[in-house]
């Protein structure tokens, strides 16, 4: 398993993968890490950096997260929720067909390991809220203006 870093303008991403495909992408506040990115991780690091340059709205990236079969489900639905937009619990839960197992579904979204990639940032409550947010919530809030179509100006 290679382990590459990026500074980002929200925090450290840490990415962990291999031939087989990008495993996790975490973010941290702070760390110390070397400036060698591996072969294996160059296109990840690559397509994050254009990602916060505003250059690119979607990942074309293998990947290989680990989880069961009902995560993988919610995370393949998660992809699903293009760039701009949210969703709820509740409709990712309908999608998924079974509205009753909305707190597996917010369970599953918590676990994901890919970080932006599979955009769990774009889930948000029922009523428009943001809610819970492995990352921070100063973070999601941070990724959905960044990726809103309608920038806001400072008036100062």
């Amino acid at each position: 398993m290679e382990t590459a870093y990026l500074k980002t303008p929200i925090g450290y991403a840490e990415f962990k993968g291999d031939v087989n495909g990008l495993v996790s992408v975490k973010v941290f506040d702070e760390m110390t890490f070397l400036d060698t990115i591996p072969e294996v991780l160059e296109d990840a690091v690559y397509q994050f950096q254009e990602y916060f340059e505003g250059k690119r709205k979607t990942f074309d990236l293998k990947i290989n997260p680990q989880g069961t079969d009902f995560q993988k489900r919610v995370w393949q639905g998660l992809l699903e929720i293009p760039y701009g937009k949210t969703t709820s619990y509740l409709e990712l839960s309908k999608t998924l067909g079974d509205v009753k197992a909305i707190r597996a579904v917010a369970s599953a979204n918590g676990k994901n390991p890919l970080w932006i990639i599979v955009p769990c940032h774009r889930v948000i409550g029922s009523n428009g809220d943001l809610t819970g947010y492995a990352g921070g919530l100063h973070r999601k809030k941070w990724l959905l203006e960044h990726e809103s179509p309608v920038k806001q100006q400072s008036l100062f």
